[in-house]
């Protein structure tokens, strides 16, 4: 029989450390100067460290080195627990919030996913805003790396971990001897364009609470905002031009910025398959709706049209979910045009969520290979990335995460349907959080919420938003007798 408490011992070290992170909302509700506020954030951090400490406690006769299933089991108690613990100062301060929407809310977060369902988010009071948001940061490339990177002590295994955690099909791929050294090569470049994102928005106008938040749900493509009016709440043109730019940069490969800083050349990103498919779709799609507005009438001209393209194209695009107007109300064509986009369009080693785009070029590869085979059956034509002809166990990863990705989305949607939602509403839902997009389209769009829904249909999408998060394959391998056989 498969032994669990390894795993919990490591796990209860690191649901101590995640006491700390408690230590920014907090430091917020001292700003606020509310005693109440502060005693929820303390008794938060407090039950969060404590718990760790009895898990430890009970556990830790029980220590080897993590097997790779270990690293899966591990990855999963944390995108699952976490959350719970992360939900409890919202039930003490939000008024008339369910444990449901509680839960939901903080999964959104961890997830980056951006789906809310709470309203009334200007009169909430800051340190909950700032929670909600400082999540999606935290979130955004994955607790298990930022272990990796800042605890080796713990003696985990990493690189498990790391394959578990990291999206994308080009896990084996290691870029320095360590893999810890490469989880805090990440986490310095994701800081430093945090860093940058978060000045930008200050000049251009956010107070510096605002510009601390969003630079937290732009940098981790989550989309959380302090005002229930997203980006639109600002009305303002150099918000959106930074949001704009920092999305685009934050849907790229932090890898590839890594390698780039290395080898101090621009060519890792210039020469790069992926992220070149990835600049000619944005522009494509951004192209194609801002002439689809201008011709409908639905801005005053085109040069406007093709700014608030740009917007919602890389918001929607990245699965960042901002909104600065209601896209739902534009031609039909182009809010399910975005919703198609966030599906595929963010590179693997990005914040972003979806199949991601390298898989969407290799099938694409695949597609014209096949053509090619009906018209010269004996024709070598292999696959091949960036001039490597790729491994048929690549080949093989991606079209079984596309099989087991399209009856997922089927699955839920055929479960949503079940209890009486409408087939608008409950397709774009599933698609919306297995893709970690946020808004969907119907009753869950950009100018409504998740709220609307019942409690049983919440918990659905909050699964929904765990599997998407971690690719499908890391949580569903749990469900397999032989994962948990000795």
């Amino acid at each position: 029989m498969y032994s669990l408490f390894p795993v919990l011992n490591i796990f209860s070290r690191i649901l101590f450390a995640f006491a700390f992170v408690f230590v920014v909302p907090l430091a917020w509700a001292w700003s606020e100067d509310h005693e109440q506020f502060r005693l929820v954030w303390e008794a938060s951090m407090a039950f969060a460290g404590i718990s760790g400490l009895a898990l430890w406690a009970l556990t830790r006769r029980h220590t080897r080195e993590l097997q790779a299933r270990d690293g899966f089991l591990l990855v999963n108690l944390v995108w699952i627990v976490l959350p719970a613990y992360s939900a409890v100062p919202m039930m003490l301060i939000v008024p008339d919030i369910t444990w449901t929407k509680a839960y939901f809310e903080a999964m959104s977060a961890l997830t980056a996913t951006g789906a809310t369902a709470l309203d009334g988010l200007d009169a909430l009071p800051i340190s909950i805003n700032v929670w909600r948001c400082f999540l999606q940061l935290v979130g955004g490339l994955g607790i298990m790396l930022l272990v990796v990177a800042v605890l080796p002590m713990l003696g985990l295994g990493g690189y498990q971990l790391y394959k578990a955690e990291t999206p994308g099909p080009m896990k084996d791929a290691k870029f320095t001897p360590r893999i810890s050294e490469t989880a805090r090569g990440l986490w310095g470049v994701y800081f430093v364009f945090s860093g940058a994102c978060m000045i930008a928005y200050r000049w251009a106008g956010m107070s510096w609470a605002d510009a601390f938040m969003h630079m937290c749900t732009t940098m981790g493509l989550g989309g959380f905002s302090s005002h229930d009016a997203s980006m639109g709440y600002f009305d303002s043109r150099a918000i959106e031009g930074v949001a704009t730019v920092f999305m685009a940069l934050a849907g790229i490969s932090f890898l590839r910025y890594f390698i780039m800083l290395r080898s101090r050349s621009l060519m890792p990103i210039l020469r790069d398959r992926e992220i070149q498919t990835y600049v000619g779709v944005l522009l494509t799609a951004t192209v194609l709706i801002a002439s689809l507005l201008a011709v409908n009438n639905v801005v005053e001209s085109f040069p406007e049209a093709l700014r608030t393209s740009a917007f919602h194209v890389l918001s929607l695009a990245t699965t960042t979910g901002y909104a600065s107007t209601d896209y739902t109300s534009w031609p039909v064509f182009a809010p399910v045009l975005l919703m198609f986009l966030g599906c595929f369009v963010s590179c693997a080693g990005s914040t972003g969520g979806g199949i991601k785009m390298v898989r969407m070029v290799l099938l694409i590869k695949q597609a014209r290979r096949e053509l090619v085979r009906i018209i010269h059956p004996r024709v070598v034509n292999p696959v091949t990335l960036g001039g490597v002809v790729l491994p048929m166990s690549v080949m093989t990863a991606t079209f079984g995460f596309m099989l087991i990705y399209g009856a997922t989305i089927m699955g839920l949607t055929m479960v949503l349907l079940f209890t009486g939602l409408d087939i608008v509403t409950s397709f774009s839902a599933v698609v919306a959080t297995v893709n970690n997009i946020g808004p969907g389209l119907g009753e869950v769009g950009p100018a409504s919420n998740y709220g609307v829904l019942g409690d049983f249909q919440i918990w659905v999408l909050s699964f929904a938003m765990l599997l998407g998060r971690l690719e499908l394959l890391s949580v569903l391998v749990l469900f397999t007798a032989r994962f948990w056989k000795k």
